[in-house]
């Protein structure tokens, strides 16, 4: 019983570090928070005023313009679900309305490199506040502080 136990124990640490594994965000240039698995590689960053810029780098992390890109985002605020659509401004791609206000609410962003792809969906917390560690925002943050 006492082995049953620890192979279970055994086993459940190890899912725990894949998977806190598996969520470490990477470094976007603006200070965002790079999607993983995106081609160009895309960065999603809030701006001051709340609004939502995707930005496209190229594998040496050099800005390249939007082509068919798209993306949405659901917002899962207290408030309620709010729908993010964006649109085409310079290179990038700019949310046509903001971020709802406060912290601590889900948004899942819906990415698709071309109009006929399959969406990637990327779900994570938003939450503004600076890290101590890393001097990103939290939903940015690189460290384990």
């Amino acid at each position: 019983m006492k082995i049953k136990f620890y192979t279970f124990a055994g086993l459940l640490g190890a899912g725990m570090m894949a998977l806190n594994a598996a969520e470490k965000v990477q470094a976007g240039p603006k200070g965002g928070r790079i999607l993983e698995k995106t081609t160009p590689t895309a960065e999603f960053f809030i701006e001051k005023d709340r609004n939502v810029t995707i930005n496209f780098y190229d594998a040496s992390m050099k800005p390249v313009p939007v082509k068919e890109q798209t993306v949405a985002i659901v917002a899962n605020a207290k408030a309620g679900q709010q729908k993010i659509e964006f649109a085409k401004k310079g290179d990038a791609l700019v949310s046509n309305t903001k971020l709802p206000d406060g912290d601590g609410y889900n948004v899942v962003v819906q990415y698709k490199p071309s109009g006929d792809a399959k969406p990637q969906n990327y779900r994570f917390t938003i939450d503004t506040s600076t890290c101590g560690g890393c001097q990103r925002a939290e939903y940015a943050c690189t460290c384990d502080e």
